[in-house]
């Protein structure tokens, strides 16, 4: 299973690391890395939560015999089922692959962030829909938006932290 995480890292990186030249004088590489991948994986999930909304859905609630989700809100959920593992891989093994933390505990913490990201997710498009009716597609970026930017934070910082000497030597 390792060697083919690593070929698949292998892979993305040299990818990612071309279109990093122009972006030097912003942002130290781990950051643009972060921003490649936590992008693609925000695209994917927006994706996720547009086909589910639109056309597994078809803007209808799901109903289960005790409860019935909101359409945009079981999109979103459908959405988390994707991204979430993604975006895990994506952090552990090609941004902050030098982290030194244990894997599970990464995992933990990773998820925990998540959760609440989801919670101010959820918070946010029951705001943005039901009390601004602003269209669910375009909530779900808004809300995108501003969950990006705690994250960011959340996941260099405590997630995936590495120590500062490590850090130096990175950027």
């Amino acid at each position: 299973m390792r060697k083919h995480i690593h070929s698949v890292r292998d892979l993305i990186l040299p990818i990612i690391d071309f279109f990093y030249p122009p972006f030097r004088k912003l942002m130290g590489l781990r950051t643009f890395r972060y921003a490649a991948c936590g992008g693609g994986n925000t695209i994917l999930g927006l994706l996720v939560y547009f086909i589910s909304f639109r056309y597994i859905l078809k803007e209808q609630d799901l109903h289960f015999g005790f409860y019935a989700f909101k359409s945009h809100i079981a999109a979103l959920f459908m959405s988390f089922c994707i991204s979430f593992p993604v975006g895990f891989f994506l952090m552990k093994y090609v941004v902050f692959s030098d982290s030194n933390m244990k894997g599970r505990i990464q995992l933990f913490r990773y998820f925990m962030i998540y959760l609440f990201n989801l919670a101010l997710n959820y918070l946010l498009l029951k705001v943005f829909v039901e009390v601004l009716h602003i269209y669910p597609v375009v909530a779900q970026i808004l809300t995108t938006i501003i969950i990006i930017l705690f994250s960011y934070v959340a996941q260099r910082h405590f997630t995936f932290k590495i120590n500062d000497a490590e850090e130096d030597l990175i950027n």
